[in-house]
């Protein structure tokens, strides 16, 4: 008795019925389906002058004006810096360049400089610093959120990310970690001089810090009174600190986890060198500008120290536009972009111009 195989089954490796419970065989073949039989429609670009050329022009002629505009607000913005570290013999601030976290006194040190040009606008004060890593994987995680955030059981037991900063003399530390415990504590004042009259610009201290931040991510405990130092009750400040965190502040709305310094510093920057919103200069009325061209003087209180690990301290001064601050790199990088674009398009232009209409088939010998 003779037996046939399809194809099918000869593919498979067996016949129908042959390997397969209760006799019934089981194909191997995928569905009748426009995707499992690969018949989808598909779209494949032919690149052809007629179509590459446009592009390359497109391109060109959009991001060069585009780069001239963004460079152009930029360089519109102003922008001043004064580097206070110290390491130079003639600067003001040299003598607190030793300062370190045990210092008792502080020290104090003035730095005068003139405004060639008038600040119009807003104007924000900023803090920098160089050779700083708030980008290391140990300090970035050395925090612990749920603390931050007014937990009361995380307050008393900190999170164990915070090693070595979790705990001081045998009291969990508020606020605990790495990030907190190097937390920026040099204070700037300026002052117009008028006349050999130092008249103080007011700096605001509110509204520093992201809405986010200030208003989800960082709370104080919760308790049955208001009293920041009942509620730290049991905590003690960072090893650095030369106060407990309820103390930074004598506005009850800006003391404790959610005061403003304190929630700027606590988020990290990205690069080594790096500026923090410090203090924001409004402008008064529309009649003068918010700093007038003139003498200045900036009196530092020099808490931080910076000379241990080569690190700088800098002060700037600067406004802002739509795009915010000054940064002219990305101007530049429009414009470089379009004008490379644009000059491929003129050199594949004139190529196809010269070499386009040429047969470029080979003539085959019979």
């Amino acid at each position: 008795m003779a037996v046939n195989y399809n194809a099918k089954e000869e593919a498979d490796g067996h016949p129908s019925g042959v390997g397969a419970p209760g006799g019934a065989g089981k194909s191997r073949k995928p569905d009748n389906t426009a995707f499992k039989q690969q018949r989808l429609p598909a779209w494949q670009p032919i690149l052809t002058a007629g179509t590459v050329l446009p592009a390359f022009f497109i391109i060109g002629l959009i991001f060069i004006p585009i780069g001239i505009g963004i460079f152009v607000t930029s360089n519109n913005i102003r922008e001043y810096e004064i580097d206070y570290t110290g390491t130079d013999s003639y600067s003001p601030c040299n003598k607190c360049l030793n300062v370190s976290w045990n210092s008792t006194s502080p020290c104090t040190c003035t730095i005068n400089f003139t405004l060639d040009q008038p600040f119009e606008t807003n104007v924000f004060m900023y803090y920098g610093l160089s050779n700083f890593y708030q980008n290391h994987r140990r300090y970035v995680k050395s925090r612990d959120d749920s603390q931050l955030n007014g937990d009361n059981s995380s307050l008393l037991n900190p999170s164990k990310e915070c090693e070595p900063y979790s705990t001081s003399e045998g009291k969990p530390i508020a606020p605990c970690g790495a990030i907190a415990n190097s937390m920026f504590n040099d204070t700037l004042e300026l002052f117009r001089i008028d006349n050999e009259t130092r008249i103080p610009i007011t700096l605001n201290k509110k509204g520093i810090a992201w809405w986010t931040d200030k208003n989800v991510k960082f709370r104080n405990p919760s308790g049955n009174t208001n009293n920041l130092t009942a509620l730290f009750q049991g905590t003690t400040k960072p090893v650095n600190w030369p106060k407990p965190v309820y103390m930074l502040d004598s506005e009850t709305d800006n003391n404790g986890f959610i005061n403003e310094d304190f929630i700027v510093w606590m988020r990290t920057a990205a690069l080594p060198t790096f500026r923090k919103l410090y203090r924001l200069i409004e402008r008064e009325n529309n009649l003068q500008p918010t700093l007038q061209a003139g003498k200045y003087s900036l009196d530092i209180t020099y808490n931080y120290p910076v000379h241990s690990f080569d690190g700088r301290k800098r002060m700037i001064l600067s406004t802002i536009s739509w795009m915010g601050g000054k940064n002219p790199f990305l101007g530049i990088a429009y414009i470089t972009v379009g004008s490379i674009c644009f000059f491929l398009g003129v050199v594949l232009l004139v190529i196809h111009h010269k070499y386009g209409n040429r047969n470029t088939s080979a003539d085959i010998p019979n």
